[in-house]
């Protein structure tokens, strides 16, 4: 289930404010902190490089505070999650 809600104030006026995908929320949840991020087309791809990761179960990012939160069935390793955001543009500081 994906999440959006349109933010006129965003860099193109038509991104959402969060990006969520919410395949099954249960499990282990991190918070990551990444930087770069600055609309709903940011979140968006960042959340859709480590929802392909092995075990994710749900994401939520947001823009404004830099933190995508990641539940998964089992703790991830920080390494595939850091090539993941590096994958979608972005640069993951670590854990929140």
């Amino acid at each position: 289930m994906t999440t959006e809600t349109t933010n006129s104030g965003s860099c193109c006026g038509s991104c959402s404010t969060d990006a969520t995908v919410d395949v099954q929320s249960v499990g282990v949840t991190t918070v990551y902190k990444v930087t770069g991020m600055t609309c709903g087309h940011c979140e968006g791809a960042v959340s859709k490089e480590i929802s392909a990761l092995d075990g994710v179960t749900a994401i939520q990012a947001v823009a404004k505070t830099g933190e995508v939160t990641v539940t998964s069935a089992a703790p991830l390793d920080e390494e595939a999650v850091r090539a993941a955001v590096d994958e979608a543009g972005y640069e993951l500081v670590g854990r929140a």
